[in-house]
């Protein structure tokens, strides 16, 4: 870098942020969510039962095929045609197959065929499955189908990024490591109903992709197979085998050769309704085929909305009702007024006001009928083939259209289901608020969190279900939305809270409208769209104002204050929070003094007032242990230690991070505790204590990654590079912050992309791959002017002018430096301002410059870190100016 004067200057590692916690939003925040499918991956199949994947970690599996069933049959010439397509030395792209037929023809099997034929030749190294369930009422979006199919290829779910465009580019990425190591994948994705669910979803080389869908999807590109019913022959040969397999002495098939073949044709030579068929006759040893057939004849009309209008398939769901009891048909219609993907037993209770030991033994009859599926790991939890739970949804419609009194009765059991979902999320919400009184329906805060886990989908689905109910909208709203925060489930928060607000709006809820707006507010925050945040917490302020809601002002001006900080406007925060301190203290209202008194310490500090900081905190601190609130004893004890690591009082503020992370751990919040553990690296590394620093980042890391806030997980893989490269680890550095830059443009966060670009130009600095750095902190100046940050731009061109004096481009270092030292200087940050001036004298040295101005440039970086307080560095400075000579 030449020859440089020691400045005893602070190291350009990028703009001082503040730490994770602190300034953090505490204000009022009523609730709110929204509803994706977490776990797609299973299979359907051509009997009634499917396969449901609980939501946990799913390990690497190659081959996720289920075996093919014995009555499995007809199909050679498909499955040889399907092969051909697949062939490896068919061509050097991926192969695209697309399998189209009716619902019932067998697509699923026959795929499944192909991937069992497909491995045995050894053309793949395993096969994956996904279910797309495109014809269900709410289909599996693509981001989802792929969040399930990184998981089954062994990523973590830790590290699967939240948007379409990002797990899209993670498995293709993955699938192609996995070619260039030799492995070909064969997926299977079954039931779409829209190219769109597929695209995302296709390698760009080497696998192979086979779709099964009741469309032809042209728009693929695929190669197409058009998969027809069974011939009859076949399709008799599968009711014979069917029977046999459950008794092999079955022979009603071969004694009635005429009644199996009409039986054959009234299933539409379909395997799933022969399938059905078949189960039906082996439960029933005694009947004629004769009998079966007089009875699908006798049935009317058959399940419709197919592509093809065929209708039989309605005549053999329609008959399993036939063999049921009334109380097992009514749960069956009843089941069909519930919208999410599966369903437990105290749920089936409500829906149905019966008792749960009563309704257990009907819905095991229901499972020996075929008509439900039982979960093998939870057991109380219960689910339909998607078919069947079409047939459930239609047979409730006919229902309720056949008079007033069923109608009624039908609408009263899906208010009783909702009401079950609300009560539920209402009680297990009171765990997650400030000290109060829970209600009594859960034992802890880990009953009532591992309950919201289980029923996320549920409560999400029917919240959604009948939007126009606005005050069951409105009530999820408020009751989902701690949830979703504490499991970092923002995009769900955003939509939870969306609605919740219009709901308030149409009920024209003057009471809760205003609170709906500050959650609004909440999660734009949390998702760095400040101005849009901004905007609704002032609107929530006015109308808090119009109704003389000192309370809600108090909150309002709070989460405003917050809002401004994030935004950069220190003295508004400022000002907002002492307008939310002085409410709160009229109302007497001490949690909410508590909150006022940290943020106000928060935005002390963004103004340099540490000392003010650290007493308000202080203050904070007080407030919660009077009030008993753990929680916001740790997200204090975090922000207390802020300002003592800027006073230079590192040991103190270590020890105040640790007992952050101590109570976040007694509370169970995993994101608090996170950001704790990166503030005790910060702390250990202002200690020196690097090796240390690097395990508390890692732990942060871990924790981060276990919720998925990839935004969070951003911030800490810069501290992990920062911490690499105090260390010397160069290399490792640089790989932390790309990895960084990468979540942070998956999150769009622009602010953090723009510094870590920046940090990456420092290693690369520190690397001599000067040209990269040079290239890297021009991309940083220009996130910045897009973000409008001052700041950062000054950081970024006191850096760029580092890298052009590295490369001896001495005018263009010299142009980029008085730059630095004036936008700093504009914004008031004096140790930056020491450092750049630092940098400029430096490059003026290099250069050949007059002594004259060297000097000057020394004594200015003197006088900076002097008005900063950093009176070491301005020695340093003041020594370099005296030996400039004259």
């Amino acid at each position: 870098m030449g020859a440089k004067k020691k400045s005893g200057k602070r190291k350009s590692g990028g703009m001082k942020e503040r730490r994770p916690g602190q300034g953090q939003q505490v204000g009022s925040s009523f609730a709110g969510a929204s509803f994706t499918r977490s776990q797609v991956l299973g299979s359907g199949t051509q009997t009634t039962k499917i396969n449901v994947q609980a939501y946990a970690a799913v390990p690497t599996a190659w081959n996720a095929l289920p075996g093919l069933p014995q009555e499995f049959t007809g199909r050679a010439d498909e499955i040889a045609k399907i092969l051909s397509l697949l062939d490896p030395e068919s061509g050097e792209g991926a192969a695209i197959g697309s399998v189209a037929g009716l619902p019932g023809v067998g697509k699923t099997t026959l795929a499944h065929a192909v991937g069992h034929a497909a491995l045995d030749k050894g053309w793949f190294t395993g096969v994956q499955l996904v279910n797309l369930r495109g014809y269900d009422p709410n289909p599996v979006p693509p981001q989802d189908a792929l969040e399930a199919l990184l998981r089954a290829l062994g990523v973590g779910a830790d590290h699967i990024p939240p948007t379409l465009d990002e797990r899209a580019g993670l498995y293709r990425s993955q699938l192609d490591a996995m070619a260039r190591d030799g492995e070909r994948f064969l997926i299977l994705a079954d039931n779409a109903s829209t190219s769109e669910q597929i695209r995302p979803l296709l390698p760009a080389r080497h696998h192979a992709v086979l779709v099964t869908s009741r469309h032809t999807l042209p728009g693929l590109g695929a190669r197409l197979v058009n998969l027809h019913p069974l011939q009859p022959d076949a399709a008799v040969d599968l009711l014979r085998q069917r029977l046999e397999v459950v008794d092999p002495d079955d022979r009603r098939v071969e004694d009635e050769p005429a009644a199996a073949e009409e039986l054959a044709a009234l299933c539409g030579y379909l395997p799933l309704a022969l399938q059905i068929a078949a189960a039906l006759l082996a439960d029933d040893p005694d009947q004629p085929l004769s009998e079966r057939v007089r009875m699908l004849t006798d049935a009317g009309s058959r399940l419709g909305g197919f592509d093809d209008g065929e209708r039989n398939l309605r005549a053999v769901f329609d008959e399993c009702l036939t063999r049921l009891t009334h109380q097992q048909a009514d749960l069956y219609r009843l089941l069909g007024l519930h919208p999410g993907p599966d369903i437990s037993t105290p749920a089936v209770a409500a829906l149905a006001n019966q008792p749960a030991d009563r309704i257990t033994l009907l819905l095991r009859q229901l499972v020996q009928a075929r008509l439900l599926t039982q979960n093998s790991q939870t057991r109380d939890r219960w689910s339909m083939h998607d078919l069947l739970r079409v047939h459930a949804q239609e047979q409730a419609r006919i229902i309720m259209d056949a008079g007033r009194a069923t109608r009624r009765r039908f609408e009263q059991a899906r208010m009783r289901l909702t009401e079950h979902y609300l009560r539920h999320a209402e009680a297990a919400d009171t765990y997650l608020r400030p000290p109060g009184e829970p209600l009594t329906l859960f034992t802890s805060m880990e009953h009532a969190l591992a309950w919201f886990d289980a029923e996320r989908e549920n409560l999400l689905a029917t919240a959604y279900a009948d939007l126009s109910a606005h005050t069951e909208t409105a009530r999820f709203g408020f009751a989902l939305g701690r949830y979703l925060e504490w499991r970092r489930r923002l995009q769900d928060l955003l939509t939870v809270r969306e609605h919740a607000l219009d709901a308030c709006q149409v009920l024209g809820d003057t009471r809760n409208l205003p609170g709906a707006w500050i959650n609004l507010g909440g999660v734009l925050v949390e998702l760095g769209r400040h101005d849009e945040a901004l905007e609704a917490h002032e609107t929530a302020l006015r109308l808090h104002q119009q109704t003389g809601n000192i309370h809600g002002q108090a909150a309002a001006w709070n989460n405003l204050g917050s809002t401004h900080g994030k935004l950069r406007r220190f003295d508004e925060a400022l000002e907002a929070h002492q307008i939310a301190l002085r409410l709160h203290e009229e109302t007497g209202n001490v949690h909410g003094q508590a909150m006022a008194w940290n943020n106000l310490g928060s935005a002390r500090g963004q103004l340099g007032r540490h000392d003010e900081a650290l007493e308000a905190h202080q203050i904070a601190l007080r407030l919660h242990e009077e009030t008993g609130n753990v929680h916001g004893q740790a997200v204090v004890w975090d922000n207390v230690g802020t300002p003592l690591g800027e006073l230079g009082r590192f040991d103190e503020a270590l020890e105040a991070h640790q007992n952050a992370f101590r109570l976040h751990q007694q509370t169970g919040n995993t994101h608090g505790e996170a950001n704790a553990w990166d503030n005790v690296g910060r702390a250990l590394g202002d200690l020196k204590r690097y090796d240390k620093a690097l395990e508390a980042h890692n732990t942060a890391l871990r924790l981060h990654q276990e919720t998925s806030d990839f935004r969070s997980e951003a911030n800490v893989w810069d501290n992990v590079g920062k911490a690499l490269g105090e260390l010397g680890r160069y290399v490792e550095a640089l790989e932390a912050y790309e990895t960084g830059l990468h979540l942070s443009q998956q999150t769009d966060n622009v602010r953090r992309e723009a510094n870590t670009y920046n940090n990456i130009g420092n290693v690369l600095q520190k690397l001599h791959r000067y040209d990269g750095a040079l290239e890297a902190h021009e991309t940083s100046l220009r996130l910045h002017q897009q973000t409008g940050e001052p700041l950062g731009q000054g950081v970024a061109w006191n850096n760029i002018g580092t890298a052009c004096r590295a490369l001896g481009r001495h005018t263009e270092a010299i142009a980029a430096a008085k730059k630095a030292v004036a936008m700093l200087t504009q914004e008031a940050d004096w140790a930056l301002v020491g450092e750049a001036w630092g940098e400029l004298a430096t490059t003026l040295s290099t250069s050949g410059d007059k002594q004259s101005r060297i000097r000057e440039a020394w004594e200015q970086s003197a006088t900076a870190y002097t008005h900063s307080g950093d009176h070491e560095a301005a020695a340093a400075s003041r020594v370099n100016a005296e030996s400039c000579t004259t």
